[in-house]
């Protein structure tokens, strides 16, 4: 026979007045969370009480009901209630919709089960009620003040509920982790999301970082110096259109279309030329997004002059320097911090950098000839190189000797250059020596000039400075006695180069060495001697590494010149790593095998790691090669120095001491390297072998401001 269930009979609902309410002391919510009690107060004011409160009698000692009541749950929605009445919003005596409980459970119970039962909103639920009242006319803010959140997180749930429904639903059912999805919001492509989800679902690697690259890689950073150069507003009001993350630091978001950013960026680059053309009065402008590394090789660079001082800027100018030395000298003795002085220091730094910064002025003859090169920084900005002279424009050089006679031939010119015409050989008439005689003669002091040179270091060290700056600055180098060569290979098949620190630092040597050597390089040679020592080798030392080439080309690998060049980086303490070149994808990762990828991850970071990313396809491998080893030091085979040999005697070394056998380092030739410490030769020069102009240029030359940096 079966037993009867025993029917339930649920509490009964009705209106107790406010003034009848108490809190019971057995509330299990103790900590304050979720929305305020303000907030609450004025969301039940707008829409009334949507839960009603559970109370239970209040009973005395007899056990019959008082007519009050206590709340064991509830209590924040009392404290709300409570706040309205307060504010006289509310009477004390309105009903209050309540269920009353008379059941035997304790209230400490029944408190608990309310709030553990509650089941939380799923957020996919949220998102899609956000997007439900906005299409029923409610702004990003007006539901924000509704519901009592950030304005900025409305626009996130907006963006999440716009992702794709099929990855909606993936993430409604615990398939896809609200990462994840935050990661997919970037994009409003459905099918591009849809795409990126099922690349990834095969693979490892789901990471929301991964998903955001996949989403970008055909996008431009709006970091990119073209987007910065054009502008995003200009961009998007061209139709351009930008992804941007609501999640995470996105740094301006990520442009969509390409093209149109280079058609705008061109057409910008193009106005600005012409802009400079005509305002500057240069021969010509060429203008584009970036140059090759070299590109002005075999080009004469001219230098202006910079403009002289105004009587108005330079009385301005000592006015303010007169400011800044008092207020940094009072700043500096004072013992309080003042935000008031620190910031009109900076101010007059600012303004006297605004007037020392004065425009160059060139002189017309080479503006006539000369031009200019426009491209973009990599921050953005116009990279302007000034004063280059095309060969086809230099000016004619004049042959040093006159053509006597119209119509004489090439090889008569030339002859008329080596040997003077003479009238007859009369041995009483005085005639330019035989050329013969001038040979022996010149070559007799050459000999001697030779000897008397190499006893006089310090001035053979400025000869041969005088030829590498002749080679280096100006347009002929042949104004000089020294048969010497210094060539600089141009590397403009590899991309990136001038963006480089090393590549910014030597441009920048160069220009500041050649706005301060003499225009007319007949003047080069008595500069270069009064110079100090110091400044004296740091141009020589200038000069000598643009001839530096350690390039491996695969038609001529000189094994010999790349094995100096490793001994020239030992000597220096030069190491790839420390000059900042790093394993990426546009420089080494995505120009190589899988096979040479995994064998650097494993170099780098271990056969697990390069395991762990064997199964992806090359791009996806490079770019997680990129991320695992970025920091490690890696460097590939050509960029590092080659081990040596422990028996090599012929190799470079900084040791001192004695060898194996005993013997001086330096007299067993180990020591190949000379040093100059600080700008003197190693052996002192003896005082009768000294010219007396070096004397004078020890004691009395200044440093020049370059070679003191």
């Amino acid at each position: 026979m079966t037993e009867k269930t025993e029917k339930i009979t649920l509490a009964t609902a009705c209106d107790i007045p406010f003034n009848k309410l108490v809190l019971s002391q057995a509330n299990v919510r103790t900590i304050k969370a979720g929305v305020s009690i303000e907030e609450l107060a004025q969301d039940i004011a707008r829409r009334g009480l949507l839960t009603s409160l559970s109370v239970r009698p209040e009973l005395d000692d007899d056990g019959k009901e008082t007519g009050m009541y206590r709340i064991p749950a509830g209590g924040r929605r009392y404290r709300a209630l409570a706040l309205l009445v307060s504010q006289k919003r509310l009477s004390k005596t309105a009903g209050i919709p309540c269920v009353i409980s008379r059941g035997k459970t304790p209230d400490a119970e029944d408190s608990l089960a309310e709030n553990v039962h509650r089941e939380s909103l799923h957020p996919l639920d949220q998102f899609r009620a956000f997007e439900t009242l906005r299409g029923q006319g409610m702004d990003e803010e007006e539901i924000a003040a509704r519901f009592f959140v950030p304005v900025a997180t409305v626009r996130q749930r907006l963006r999440l509920a716009s992702v794709s429904p099929k990855l909606l639903d993936l993430y409604g059912e615990d398939s896809m982790t609200l990462e994840q999805l935050m990661a997919f919001s970037i994009s409003k492509d459905h099918a591009r999301q849809e795409q990126v989800w099922e690349a990834i679902a095969r693979s490892y690697s789901r990471e929301p970082y991964y998903i955001r690259r996949l989403l970008t890689e055909t996008a431009v950073r709006a970091t990119d110096r073209r987007s910065v150069y054009v502008g995003i507003d200009v961009y998007e009001a061209a139709g351009g259109v930008v992804m941007r993350d609501l999640f995470d630091e996105d740094r301006g978001g990520w442009l969509q279309d390409p093209a149109l950013l280079d058609q705008l960026v061109l057409e910008k680059l193009k106005t600005d030329a012409a802009a400079i053309q005509e305002e500057e009065g240069w021969k010509w402008v060429e203008a584009t997004f970036d140059f090759p590394y070299g590109h002005t090789t075999g080009l004469r660079r001219v230098f202006g002059q910079q403009a002289e001082w105004s009587e108005e800027d330079l009385a301005r100018h000592d006015a303010l320097q007169a400011e800044y030395d008092r207020l940094d000298a009072e700043y500096a003795s004072a013992s309080d911090y003042s935000e008031e002085t620190e910031q009109r220091l900076e101010e007059l730094g600012t303004e006297l950098d605004r007037l020392n910064d004065r425009p160059y002025v060139y002189d017309p003859e080479d503006l006539a000839r000369s031009g200019v090169f426009v491209s973009l920084e990599a921050n953005g900005t116009l990279r302007i190189e000034r004063g280059y002279v095309r060969p086809e424009d230099e000016p004619q050089v004049e042959m040093t000797c006159a053509v006597e006679q119209e119509g004489d031939t090439v090889s008569e010119i030339v002859a008329s250059c080596d040997e003077p015409r003479v009238g007859d050989d009369d041995e009483e008439t005085l005639k330019p020596l035989a050329d013969r005689l001038v040979l022996d003669l010149t070559a007799a002091r050459t000999v001697a000039l030779r000897n008397a040179l190499a006893k006089d270091p310090v001035i053979a060290f400025v000869a041969v400075l005088h030829a590498f700056v002749l080679k280096t600055f100006y347009l002929y180098g042949a104004d000089t006695c020294l048969e010497l060569t210094l060539q600089s290979a141009r590397f403009s098949e590899t991309p990136g180069l001038a963006d480089t620190i090393a590549a910014k630092e030597i441009a920048e040597r160069q220009e500041a060495w050649g706005q301060d050597l003499p225009k007319d390089p007949t003047s080069l040679f008595a500069f270069l001697v009064a110079l100090d020592d110091v400044s004296r080798h740091a141009l020589f030392a200038h000069c000598a590494s643009l001839s530096v080439n350690a390039v491996i080309e695969p038609w001529n690998r000189r094994p010999r010149a790349i094995a100096h060049a490793d001994e020239l980086a030992r000597a220096i303490g030069f190491d790839m790593v420390e000059a900042g070149w790093a394993p990426t994808v546009e420089g080494y990762l995505g120009r190589v095998t899988k096979a040479h990828i995994l064998q650097a991850v494993t170099e780098a970071k271990g056969n697990q790691t390069a395991e762990a990313i064997a199964h992806l396809k090359k791009a996806d491998m490079a770019r997680e090669a990129e991320r695992l080893m970025a920091g490690t030091g890696w460097l590939p085979e050509p960029l590092r120095l080659a081990a040596v040999e422990a028996d090599d005697p012929t190799a470079v070394t900084h040791e001192t001491g004695t060898d194996e056998t005993g013997k001086d380092i330096a007299e067993s030739g180990a020591v190949s390297k000379p040093s100059f410490p600080d700008g003197e030769l190693t052996e002192p020069l003896a005082p009768e072998d000294k010219a007396d102009v070096s004397d004078e240029i020890d004691e009395k030359a200044p440093i020049h401001p370059i070679a003191a940096e």
